[in-house]
């Protein structure tokens, strides 16, 4: 099942010129007066909403993802040597005081379309009162989504839970969160008490808020030291309210782990999987953990929740057309020059950016060996561009290239169409041209455009990891490692932090995680000194500005209001460590 497609349709007809928070444009004149009027206005409008997800895909470099994937220990910025704005982020750095202004204009984007969603439920007559409150549920639960990013990524914001408001000041975390939680409750509580696989395509499901109501939990009360998330009714959400919702989501949404980590992923895709030796032998498909042969399990599988989805429209028509294809997988692909073609089947070409950290595959590799194991997730999950693909190399304009890059999303190639017949290899060869349905990318240029992985948001194994830290039992955590064919173990915070390091890489969780267990600092210190490929000499990473520690000390991981928003605004203040007298500015002379 799809979760969260959109109709390209409905996205311009009601919040065109409607919206802003803090903008130098004015969105605030919105008529109501004759919108909405229908049911299918409201779905309109609640389609709407979902559309920031693809608009929050045209700027990957802000987005807070992949700022997340870019500031913790596990990645690089890498890209090349003028993609100043990653090289800045990985070392919490700025380059630029707008480096931002996209995401944040954005997110307030959509939040003020989920308040107009949730202040115009009632203008309409509804078919059913079950209807009515499924997307009523939708839009508190992407409300509370587009808060969760913004407090993660930001700190401090203003919360507005109101069309009519224009300027406030900053909101503090207990209320910014009792907002969230609030949201949540709403959510579950009106959203369809039934199996995903019942819920209409493209629609967020109870079993969503659920996981990300323990998101929250976790992070605020790990972060900020605290027991409960509080509410606004002056309540709050306890250990135990969230365990129970976790049960509740593993027992009755019917969502479970795939048989075997591989099939997650794209490049078991039936187009690919008989060519890539990692995924075959001379031709015969491996067989998985579950003993089948690996198969990718597609978009919308049985362990994906919370995704951003895409189809093949992604163009330069507009503003925010390419993010209806996963920018994500063409900034994550191998950087270009001889990379991308036959020779590094089946990975194509990208722009190279967040390469994966030696340290990660480092410690993979000795924890293996300290335990006894070979973990499937490691390869799995990590190209060692050295040494699986022949034909790797590193290009003259590379910017931190470590040589391994995140398997999980790179875009995959194919050496043959949907009937078995060869096709000249170029790097427009991405497989999903050749299957029905996505014939072309919208703009014809398939190498950027035609990238339609979903981007998972949140999936079954992170429900799992998130009831066995919040409990202290391994029963979950041992489901999850079960699938990669590892062992039981006991429950022990080490065990959990490294499985949830294993089974999540490159999915957005690292940073939230250092950051709430409070040891990114010890984290973010070992990267100073890792070897690293700067335009093709190998050399030692630096310690950028006032170092990586530092940074982190002076900022504790929150990144810089757009200035541009602060100058807007009566009340905003910068936050700490970007302030004008802290040495905060990355430029490329730092690296020579």
């Amino acid at each position: 099942m799809k979760k969260i497609f959109y109709l390209v349709i409905a996205l311009a007809v009601f919040f065109v010129g409607c919206e802003d928070m803090l903008d130098t444009e004015n969105y605030t004149k919105s008529n109501t007066s004759n919108f909405p009027k229908t049911e299918s206005d409201v779905q309109m409008a609640v389609t709407a909403v979902y559309s920031i997800l693809n608009k929050m895909t045209c700027y990957p470099t802000e987005s807070y993802y992949m700022v997340s994937e870019l500031a913790s220990d596990d990645r690089f910025g890498a890209g090349g040597t003028g993609d100043v704005e990653i090289t800045a982020i990985g070392h919490l750095l700025q380059n630029k005081s707008t480096m931002f202004d996209n995401f944040w204009q954005i997110m307030y984007m959509g939040v003020f379309r989920a308040n107009t969603v949730i202040e115009t439920i009632d203008n309409c007559e509804w078919s059913s009162e079950e209807n009515r409150n499924q997307a009523l549920g939708e839009a508190y639960f992407l409300r509370a989504f587009f808060y969760q990013q913004l407090a993660e990524m930001f700190g401090e914001v203003p919360l507005v839970v109101s069309t009519s408001v224009t300027d406030m000041p900053a909101a503090t975390a207990d209320e910014i969160y009792a907002q969230i939680a609030s949201d949540l409750l709403l959510a579950i509580d009106l959203m369809k008490d039934q199996p995903y696989t019942a819920y209409e395509s493209g629609h967020a499901t109870k079993w969503d808020a659920e996981g990300m109501m323990a998101r929250n939990f976790l992070f605020y009360t790990g972060f900020y030291s605290k027991d409960a998330l509080p509410t606004v009714e002056s309540g709050s959400v306890t250990k135990d309210d969230v365990i129970g919702f976790l049960n509740d989501c593993i027992a009755n949404s019917g969502h479970s782990l795939l048989g075997d980590f591989r099939n997650l992923w794209p490049y078991t895709n039936s187009l690919t999987v008989d060519d890539y030796s990692f995924t075959s032998d001379s031709g015969v498909v491996k067989t998985g953990v579950d003993g089948n042969p690996l198969a990718w399990a597609g978009n919308g599988n049985q362990e994906e929740m919370f995704s951003v989805q895409y189809m093949n429209y992604a163009g330069w028509s507009d503003p925010h057309q390419m993010g209806y294809s996963n920018q994500y997988i063409l900034y994550q692909g191998l950087r270009t020059g001889d990379n991308g073609y036959e020779n590094t089947f089946p990975f194509g070409q990208g722009w190279g950016q967040a390469a994966v950290s030696t340290n990660l595959w480092n410690d993979w590799t000795q924890w293996e060996s300290a335990n006894g194991v070979t973990d499937i997730r490691k390869t799995a999950s990590i190209v060692d561009c050295q040494n699986e693909l022949e034909g790797y190399v590193f290009v003259s304009d590379c910017d931190e290239d470590s040589g391994y890059a995140l398997k999980k999303m790179q875009p995959v190639t194919t050496k043959k169409d949907a009937e078995g017949n060869a096709v000249t290899f170029d790097t427009n060869n991405i497989f999903w041209t050749f299957l029905e349905g996505y014939t072309s990318s919208h703009n014809g240029n398939h190498m950027q455009g035609a990238h339609y992985q979903d981007l998972i948001l949140m999936r079954f194994a992170d429900i799992l990891l998130m009831q066995s830290e919040l409990t202290k039992d391994a029963t979950y955590m041992n489901q999850v490692r079960e699938r990669a064919g590892l062992e039981p173990v006991g429950y022990s915070e080490e065990a959990l932090q490294n499985e949830r390091r294993w089974e999540l890489v490159g999915e957005g969780r690292r940073w939230a995680d250092i950051r709430r267990w409070h040891i990114a600092e010890q984290a973010l210190a070992k990267q100073v000194g890792v070897r690293v490929n700067h335009e093709t000499v190998w050399t030692n990473m630096p310690d950028l500005g006032d170092g990586l520690v530092g940074r982190y000390q002076a900022t504790q991981g929150f990144w810089p209001i757009p200035q541009a928003q602060i100058e807007l605004s009566e009340y905003l203040e910068q936050n700490a460590g970007w302030g004008d007298g802290d040495n905060k500015t990355y430029d490329t002379s730092m690296w020579k």
